[in-house]
């Protein structure tokens, strides 16, 4: 190959979509499941060059015959150029994840840093925090080890951190759910960022967010970067406009694999407008009670009449947590789904929540809808729901008009969320 991606899983990549968008070569994605396939790989270098991820950042550097001096000192290459048979490593993640920090305002003068994890990801991470400035900097490990600095994570949630990094797998695809850290525990906390771009808000960040914590970020934008800066080096041609390259692939990455759900009442036409949606973002449709009906094998008065509300939600809760930890989705959820957070949490993990607001008085009453069967049980029900909406809601979006009206308005603010 000419260009690609050596790891040992590599099904959560979206560096071939990053590279082939930002300078058209051919770029492969190639899984080395076991250090021997990868010491294989990297002495024949069939390759002009590659990025290295977990776990081969290190053991890359044996095999190169010279090193960037940043990358030699933080002890991890994933940037490697053949040039003629000799292997040129460096150390991109380091400007991706600098790039990262001072996008979102981390200021890690005079800080507490806490890193998540002891690997090769950490190291750069610490040499970007020390050369920022930071006041110590801290390791956690599952494996602490008193002589080597690294603490257990019940230490860290007493650190007095102002800035935790995690540098761990941690909460990746498709392993969602995993938190190592009780964030919630650690009074002062001004940042907590996750290099896991996959999902883009992992247990970590939602659990910072609920906690109040001012500024959240995700490794999405540490991808990108790092592409950028790899790509120059691959081409040995730096970008005109670097930072507007990162800008437009990260808008074009969230568009890409953000997941976008419709929230609202009963009839407000998230259905309808969700297929409208699907089609102009060429994405897959997902009706989430159309999954309920099919995996219960009724349909949902049926479902209430033999379970209730209560069974109904559940099977609700299943079909979201399926679909919420997916990519590129479209999904139309039941107006109800609001009702539980953790409902909620799994539709934000890796996606936006659109708010369609239709008004009351164009709402229709039954159309074998169990909780909407009068016009008093529909305002109620109103009522109690829309706080819950825009909680929940990333943007609303008025459906007052034709469809094709609110489809713009919707595609209109998309683009505006993508671009953040």
């Amino acid at each position: 190959m000419e260009y690609g991606l050596i790891g040992s899983r590599l099904g959560h990549s979206y560096s071939k979509i990053i590279h082939e968008r930002l300078c058209g070569y051919a770029y492969q994605l190639h899984p080395l499941p076991t250090e021997a396939e990868a010491r294989r790989f990297l002495e024949e270098r069939p390759f002009r060059a590659i990025n290295v991820t977990i776990p081969y950042k290190r053991l890359v550097m044996e095999y190169c015959d010279e090193i960037d001096p940043r990358a030699a000192a933080i002890g991890a290459v994933n940037t490697v150029v053949n040039r003629g048979g000799r292997l040129y490593g460096s150390n991109t993640d380091y400007d991706g994840f600098a790039h990262l920090c001072k996008s979102h305002g981390v200021d890690f003068a005079g800080r507490t840093v806490l890193l998540l994890g002891t690997g090769g990801t950490r190291n750069t991470a610490a040499a970007v925090a020390r050369d920022a400035g930071a006041a110590r900097v801290l390791t956690a490990s599952r494996r602490p080890d008193p002589a080597r600095g690294w603490i257990s994570y019940e230490e860290a949630a007493g650190s007095g951190a102002q800035i935790v990094v995690n540098t761990t797998p941690a909460g990746m695809y498709p392993d969602v759910g995993e938190c190592l850290l009780d964030v919630a525990a650690m009074p002062g906390l001004e940042a907590v960022v996750d290099v896991v771009y996959n999902p883009v808000r992992t247990e970590l960040l939602l659990r910072a967010e609920e906690a109040g914590v001012p500024v959240t970020a995700c490794g999405l934008e540490m991808l990108v970067a790092q592409a950028v800066w790899a790509a120059e080096a691959f081409l040995d041609k730096p970008f005109a406009d670097r930072e507007g390259e990162i800008r437009r692939s990260a808008a074009a990455l969230r568009r890409d694999i953000l997941n976008v759900s419709l929230v609202g009442m009963p009839s407000s036409g998230k259905t309808t407008l969700g297929r409208a949606l699907a089609a102009a973002l060429g994405r897959p449709f997902v009706d989430l009670d159309e999954e309920i009906v099919r995996a219960a094998g009724r349909s949902i008065p049926a479902i209430f009449e033999a379970e209730g509300e209560e069974g109904f939600r559940a099977r609700e809760t299943e079909q979201i947590r399926r679909f919420g930890k997916e990519s590129g989705l479209l999904i139309s959820c039941g107006g109800g789904a609001v009702k539980r957070p953790e409902n909620v949490r799994a539709l934000r993990q890796n996606g936006l929540v659109l708010f369609i607001d239709r008004p009351l008085e164009a709402l229709t009453v039954g159309g074998g809808r169990p909780l909407s069967s009068s016009p008093e049980a529909l305002r109620k029900m109103e009522a109690e729901r829309r706080p819950l909406y825009e909680r929940a809601a990333d943007a609303a979006v008025p459906n007052d008009g034709t469809v094709e009206q609110a489809a713009a308005r919707a595609l209109e603010t998309l683009n505006k969320l993508f671009a953040q």
